[in-house]
């Protein structure tokens, strides 16, 4: 069920009325539960299983964790739900690939009559279980840190985990586990940031503003800029980029640049006004990356909630920056190339793993990770502008190339892209796509500019510079761009597409 479909605006509106009746007031998470799993089976009902099964697995060992004293027990449970998850993600995302590896290290041609290999080959990939699955680890690991002595829990936090009754609990997981608006695809969750909020909702509680900015900032992201730029961008996939000349080529990929953001943040703010308008918030998952000035600063502001969870369920157990400059080095390639194979089953994911894992080590041992810091001036500062210009042009540039192999899966194929700039740099512009394309993205780019380094807050400046986004012009700017982006939705929706990272 799409977002963008009038299917799920009917299923929302059900929900939501259902949600906030008088007479349902005390199931409201009930309600939930059973509009998402609704929500989920509704283009492949047996997929619904799979997820029950996640729930379950999770629901058991977080709950033995929960109500075991003896605390050796608890990290066997633990280590129990954290492999049971990863087994089931692996399974269903990762048997093909492991499966192809087999037969092929082993010079083995599997035959209709190989029912084991067949069934692994031909796995479906169920939607959003890269999502869930990691939400599923943070609640085992949160629940055994919770119940750990050894960790200080701070003091105005309860221990939410523990009071709850067995049915209680059951429910509480499923809808944590399930929520739909963020079910297929983020932001990811974190238990103790959303175990706290599950309480009853009343509608005079709801922030409209935050749900009519988020929802029609999200459809305007992805119907109105990522399903058109989708149209053009279509021409960088293989072989069609091989007859068009070099800066033709380069300005679609600097579209597919402005595609893939307009998609994913779209969907992640469609999710943020969808959780809001019944009571519960998600947390911000892309804060302008486009202006970053280092690739550690584009994984702080690019799909946050994954880049939070690496952080706090793999980098700083692996040691994080707290050991050796080499074990750190060591530490950031072995999260970034997990953090690429999260996102599929494919070696060229892998590859753009390792590709800004490169980065992240190169950046850090240059010592170029940090932003140096300027004395206050009363005049602009025309050398600090422009250097930052030159950092954010660079690093976008670099996560540009990355993109490449989001878009052609095949990295031999990202491969011949970068040969054919070279050769084709004699090809004329192709002016009919290259427009579009400039036109489309314009705006992912105005949204980016009030945010450029020199112009926000988190640099010395000089008083005279007063931080675009606070200013009153800027706030009557962006007041009159909702009316312009609901037009936008009316009157120029592309065709409507899955979003990007529902295949992940």
């Amino acid at each position: 069920m799409l977002f963008t479909s009038f299917t799920f605006l009917v299923f929302v509106l059900i929900t939501f009325i259902l949600y906030y009746l008088p007479i349902f007031k005390g199931i409201q998470v009930l309600i939930l539960v059973i509009a998402s799993f609704i929500f989920y089976a509704w283009s492949f009902p047996a997929l619904l299983l799979l997820l029950i099964v996640s729930i379950g697995i999770n629901v058991l060992t977080s709950f033995k964790i929960c109500h075991t004293e003896n605390r050796q027990v608890r990290i066997l449970w633990a280590i129990l739900g954290v492999a049971a998850n990863l087994a089931v993600l692996g399974l269903f995302k990762y048997g093909a690939l492991l499966t192809n590896l087999f037969t092929n290290f082993f010079n083995i041609n599997p035959t209709p009559e190989d029912a084991l290999i067949q069934t692994l080959l031909h796995l479906p990939l169920p939607i959003g279980i890269s999502f869930y699955t990691f939400q599923g680890i943070s609640l085992v690991v949160d629940v055994l840190r919770q119940q750990d002595s050894e960790w200080e829990v701070k003091k105005h936090q309860e221990k939410y985990f523990v009071h709850l009754t067995p049915i209680r609990y059951l429910l509480n997981t499923s809808f944590f586990l399930s929520f739909f608006p963020q079910l297929v695809a983020g932001p990811i969750v974190r238990a103790n940031d959303f175990y706290p909020q599950i309480a009853r909702k009343y509608f005079q509680d709801i922030s409209w503003e935050l749900v009519f900015r988020s929802l029609v900032s999200g459809y305007f992201l992805k119907m109105a800029i990522a399903d058109n730029l989708k149209d053009y961008t279509f021409w960088i996939a293989y072989p069609y980029y091989q007859s068009q000349g070099t800066l033709t080529n380069l300005i679609l990929l600097f579209g597919y640049s402005m595609q893939i953001f307009a998609d994913f943040a779209g969907y992640s703010l469609i999710a943020i006004g969808l959780a809001a308008s019944f009571g519960y918030t998600l947390p911000q998952n892309f804060n302008f990356p486009y202006i970053s000035r280092s690739i550690a600063e584009f994984w702080r502001r690019w799909h946050i909630s994954l880049s939070t969870w690496l952080k706090y369920y793999l980098y700083i157990p692996l040691g994080g920056n707290r050991q050796s400059k080499v074990r750190t080095y060591i530490n950031l390639m072995i999260v970034m190339t997990l953090g690429g194979l999260w996102h599929g089953a494919a070696w060229s994911y892998a590859v753009w793993g390792i590709f800004h894992g490169m980065g992240l080590a190169v950046e850090r041992l240059l010592g170029w990770d940090n932003h140096s810091q300027s004395k206050e001036s009363d005049t602009f500062q025309w050398p600090l502008f422009l250097t930052d210009t030159i950092r954010v042009v660079a690093v976008f540039t670099f996560v540009s190339l990355g993109w490449l192999l989001f878009k052609l899966p095949e990295f031999s194929q990202a491969v011949d892209f970068m040969v054919t700039l070279a050769k084709n740099i004699e090809v004329g512009p192709d002016l009919t796509r290259m427009a579009p394309v400039l036109i489309f993205s314009l705006p992912i780019v105005i949204y980016h500019l009030p945010h450029w380094p020199v112009l926000t807050n988190d640099r010395p400046k000089p008083k005279i510079i007063k931080p675009v986004e606070k200013s009153l012009f800027w706030k009557t700017m962006t007041d009159l761009s909702f009316p312009l982006m609901l037009i936008f939705l009316l009157l120029n929706s592309g065709s409507s597409n899955a979003f990007i990272y529902f295949q992940f």
